[in-house]
């Protein structure tokens, strides 16, 4: 017969809740997430690491935006999958512990600490306004979404006309012109062989679409925008596609095209009929009537400023994680100074910008707003002055920008954060 020991049966019992007390030790310290790092000198392509998590995003899996840590750096749970494409992509990455990320999710979340951590849930659907046969060096939001391997669609006035547009999340203007006036080239170009054919391309599509002028169709198409941002949408515009875009919504009903343009003469009194309840976000502007003067208002201060490149940058403001949630998103970056950059409209003049519009970066030197955004109905949108944050005077015909060359760029970084904000648009907001 087999006696046993008490004593024995105690001391096993003791020694298996060690055991298991050692095993969910272990476990505890296992590395269960990656922490993709955004500060300066700790990622090797800031631009790429946005793919990461918007890949992240396509895959069914949230992401966590450690907003002001470390550049705004993202917290992902642990995939083999994830840490393959970090190495692919070139992307650098830390494997953490839970206890790690419990430890940084209660520091983050310290009242006293201008941080918090926004979760990102489903990667937005992207369309990019874009005629065809348009090159992508032509748009520096198509050469950063190729660069960071982020999908997106290339959509135009007809898809626009037939209410395609809330298929999407998001688009995308750059330098189109919303007034008609193909973009004011007519002083430099208007013999030029692409401006010719340009010009014949887009009266031969108002004409397909049922309309005897481009200007009106363009103000259609800017209409059936500004729907979509109401009813929830989000827009994101650069260069001369912001403020032609506003000047086209205050001039509704209002012929401000020369005949070159559209065969018949310019409103006289067109300044006094302009509607700014109409603009989203510019007031008390002076629309430029000249056909010859590369300009479109007096929104732009390209023609007037006094900047040199080597003095031309601007600053982003700071924002409160956890009661601004949307603007600090919009500014994370590795660094709030960043270098300036010119395009048909390179900055706003501060005195025309509407009261309720926030300026999120400006040229304090210059008193010159570069990054603003605002509301409108449901949706937001956020305009953003120049043409290509890493080619200072991206000229006709200039070779294409090498994002290769900049994968740190802070000026890029901020399309980006652009696209990835609507991804919390679920998360209620405390603006």
């Amino acid at each position: 017969m087999l006696l046993v020991n008490p004593t024995m049966i105690c001391m096993m019992i003791r020694l298996s809740n060690t055991l298991l007390l050692f095993l969910l030790s272990t476990l505890s310290l296992q590395a269960t997430h990656i922490l993709i790092p955004m500060d300066e000198n700790a990622q090797k392509d800031h631009l790429k690491a946005y793919g990461i998590a918007f890949w992240t995003l396509e895959n069914d899996l949230s992401v966590d935006w450690l907003l002001n840590y470390r550049g705004g750096s993202f917290l992902i749970e642990n995939d083999p999958q994830i840490e393959k494409e970090c190495i692919v992509r070139g992307v650098t990455y830390e494997v953490i512990t839970d206890a790690y990320k419990e430890e940084l999710k209660t520091q983050l979340a310290h009242p006293e600490s201008n941080t918090d951590v926004i979760k990102l849930e489903k990667a937005p659907k992207v369309a990019v306004y874009s005629p065809e046969g348009n090159l992508p060096w032509d748009d520096a939001v198509t050469l950063v979404l190729t660069y960071a391997e982020i999908p997106y669609d290339i959509i135009y006035d007809k898809e626009i006309l037939s209410d395609m547009l809330p298929l999407y999340d998001w688009i995308h203007l750059h330098h189109e012109d919303f007034t008609g006036q193909y973009g004011k080239f007519y002083a430099s170009f208007k013999n030029a062989p692409w401006y010719v054919e340009q010009k014949r391309n887009f009266e031969s599509d108002a004409q397909n679409l049922g309309y005897t002028k481009v200007s009106n169709q363009k103000l259609d198409v800017a209409l059936k925008i500004k729907e979509f941002l109401a009813g929830g949408g989000f827009l994101f515009a650069m260069c001369s596609a912001t403020d032609s875009y506003d000047i086209a919504l205050a001039a509704e009903g209002v012929d401000i095209c020369g005949h070159m343009f559209d065969g018949d003469p310019i409103n006289n009194s067109a300044q006094d009929l302009l509607n700014f309840d109409n603009s989203i976000a510019f007031k008390d502007f002076q629309i430029i009537k000249n056909p010859n003067i590369y300009e479109f208002s007096d929104i732009d201060v390209t023609r007037n400023r006094k900047v040199s490149k080597s003095e031309d940058f601007f600053t982003l403001f700071e924002f409160s994680a956890k009661w601004d949630p949307v603007p600090t998103m919009l500014c994370q970056n590795h660094t709030q100074i960043i270098k300036g950059f010119m395009g048909q409209t390179t900055a706003y003049q501060k005195r025309l910008i509407k009261s309720d519009v926030l300026i999120m970066g400006e040229n304090t030197r210059a008193q010159e707003a570069k990054y603003i955004h605002g509301k409108l109905g449901k949706g937001m949108w956020t305009f953003y002055g120049g043409h290509d944050p890493e080619d200072y005077q991206h000229r006709v015909g200039d070779p294409p920008t090498e994002l290769q060359l900049h994968p740190n760029s802070a000026g890029y970084r901020l399309i980006l954060n652009n696209i990835l904000f609507p991804a919390a648009k679920k998360k209620k907001q405390k603006t």
